[in-house]
């Protein structure tokens, strides 16, 4: 893959995360998921080296970069099939919106730790009837007692929630009253693994992988009032401050997981001998590479674009960018993974060759966070203007 564009920081960062990430590979993360463990022992490494709080501040234990220096260390990981899930939500969401919007205490609390592997948290926000709809969301936060130190009571259900057995607490969002207008807004509350009420239950998946995925029912889990994060009148900025890393992250685990199914594809087209030549020779096998290999890079330059932006604090332009890189990306990985497992033909679908789970784990980069269709409604309405249909 091409670098030029990058500046040499960048490039070293990336051409370090590349030898960890070869040091595990795709081996290592194949037997953590069929044991039914989890990835510590790589989580533990990348944090020592910085690379998990690299986006974080400086003053907290972190590297003082953005989302730039994240998503190459989540892609270069991804190409060596090792990818980290949970990067996505605990220092891409989770820490940003903390480092950006938390109090003094909530950073110095959490962020030290989420720099330096040794806390983890998980993001909450899609619900069972409300799915893409995030204006339907009923889990609620109500004030137990009045003024600015009573117990908030969190009441409502979450779905497709990762990691959450081993994070050690989970950012909600959930809705308050607004005392003027009696509308609901949206918030964020910081719920601790273990809070009373906090009751969790697997989702049986076909997707393979360390991370689990759960369902959380929250029955008046009691928080005090400062696990509500940051002003309660700005949730809504809040959450597209955490929303959009997401995105630019979700992009970078898509083109990671393309480029090492490309990279497996290649490397068997060049040795693989049937007729008088390899059978990467022939058009018909070179060709359909080739293009995975150009829409992978094209969906970089997107999520780099939209790394830029957020990190230079344009939240709106970073929105539409992070968008697109996360459309792109999920198209660019599926039809990459997809033309890997034909190259490679019956050996595609071997456990040897290590392609065929990524037949359903590449679907997530178009399914999650969001689906191809909802960011299609966005560039319809936000970018062309479009009239909406709902």
């Amino acid at each position: 893959m091409s670098t030029a564009l990058e500046t040499e920081e960048h490039q070293a960062l990336r051409a370090a995360v590349a030898a960890l990430g070869k040091r595990y590979g795709r081996d290592y993360m194949t037997t953590v998921i069929r044991e039914g463990s989890h990835t510590d022992e790589l989580w533990a490494e990348a944090a020592k080296l910085g690379y998990l709080g690299v986006n974080l501040p400086e003053e907290y234990g972190g590297g003082g970069g953005g989302m730039a220096e994240l998503s190459i260390v989540l892609e270069e990981l991804g190409a060596a099939g090792s990818p980290l899930l949970m990067m996505i939500v605990s220092p891409a969401i989770c820490g940003t919106v903390i480092a950006r919007f938390g109090t003094d205490e909530q950073k110095r609390k959490w962020l030290p730790g989420l720099a330096d592997g040794s806390l983890t948290m998980a993001f909450g926000i899609t619900e069972p009837d409300a799915g893409s709809n995030s204006h339907r969301i009923t889990t609620t936060a109500r004030r137990d007692g009045t003024g600015p130190d009573a117990d908030w009571l969190l009441t409502g259900r979450k779905v497709f929630v990762s990691g959450v057995d081993i994070a050690d607490a989970t950012l909600i969002v959930g809705r308050t009253e607004d005392a003027r207008s009696g509308n609901l807004k949206p918030c964020l509350f910081i719920v601790p693994r273990e809070a009373p009420g906090f009751g969790r239950n697997q989702i049986d998946m076909e997707l393979h992988a360390p991370e689990k995925q759960f369902e959380l029912v929250l029955d008046d889990v009691r928080l005090p009032a400062d696990a509500l994060v940051g002003d309660e009148d700005a949730g809504l900025l809040q959450l597209f401050a955490g929303l959009n890393p997401e995105r630019i992250m979700t992009a970078a685990f898509g083109i990671g997981m393309g480029r090492f199914a490309l990279s497996k594809a290649v490397e068997y087209a060049r040795t693989r001998q049937v007729w008088k030549a390899p059978i990467g020779s022939h058009q018909a096998i070179a060709h359909p590479l080739a293009t995975a290999h150009i829409d992978l890079e094209l969906s970089r330059l997107m999520m780099q674009k939209a790394a830029r932006l957020y990190d230079d604090g344009d939240d709106v332009g970073a929105g539409e960018a992070a968008n697109m890189a996360k459309y792109a990306a999920g198209e660019a990985c599926v039809k990459a993974v997809d033309q890997a497992v034909h190259t490679l033909g019956g050996n595609g679908l071997t456990r040897e060759y290590g392609l065929a789970s990524l037949i359903t784990a590449s679907r997530v980069a178009r399914i999650a966070p969001v689906s191809r269709e909802m960011i299609l409604n966005y560039v319809s309405h936000q970018t062309l203007g479009l009239p909406k249909s709902y």
